[in-house]
């Protein structure tokens, strides 16, 4: 009997690759699973080990949305594409990080971003450029009013 045939070899494989890919960075499940499941290893397989790993805190979704949405805001994102990814990552609870963050924080961050992109001067004037920074900043992830309240500071 070959090594491939080995069910023990398999799952030996499967936890290495699950442990290496964790080692690397932080991972939710989804993601952790959908790699795996890339390497061709069996669902039912790929579900124990990782019941196995949220059991040692090794894998944690809650850890994984705190350092991402961390990483995002420092980024310049704001909170609706931070939830968005972490939702497409199959992460569906808010990050504590995000909660702490105060509307009148994101309307900061999102002044700081749009000064750092286009400076703060006067558009009210110019409906062309307005929009053209209104659509960045939504793109980022900022809220409508958020966007509308960094629109109107100027110098």
């Amino acid at each position: 009997m070959g090594k491939a045939s080995n069910p023990d070899d398999q799952e030996y494989r499967a936890r290495s690759a699950a442990l290496r890919l964790l080692a690397r960075r932080e991972h939710s499940r989804l993601e952790l699973s959908l790699k795996l499941r890339q390497r061709k290893f069996e669902s039912d397989l790929i579900d124990r080990i990782l019941d196995d790993y949220e059991a040692e805190g090794w894998l944690s979704d809650e850890r994984f949305a705190d350092v991402y949405a961390r990483q995002r805001m420092d980024l310049g994102y704001g909170a609706l594409r931070i939830l968005a990814e972490l939702q497409q990552r199959g992460v569906h609870t808010t990050p504590e990080c995000v909660r702490e963050v105060t509307d009148a924080e994101w309307v900061e961050r999102a002044v700081l971003l749009r000064e750092k992109r286009f400076g703060l001067g006067d558009i009210s004037e110019n409906w062309e450029e307005k929009m053209r920074q209104a659509r960045f900043l939504a793109r980022r992830g900022f809220a409508s009013d958020q966007v509308e309240s960094a629109l109107e500071r100027r110098l």
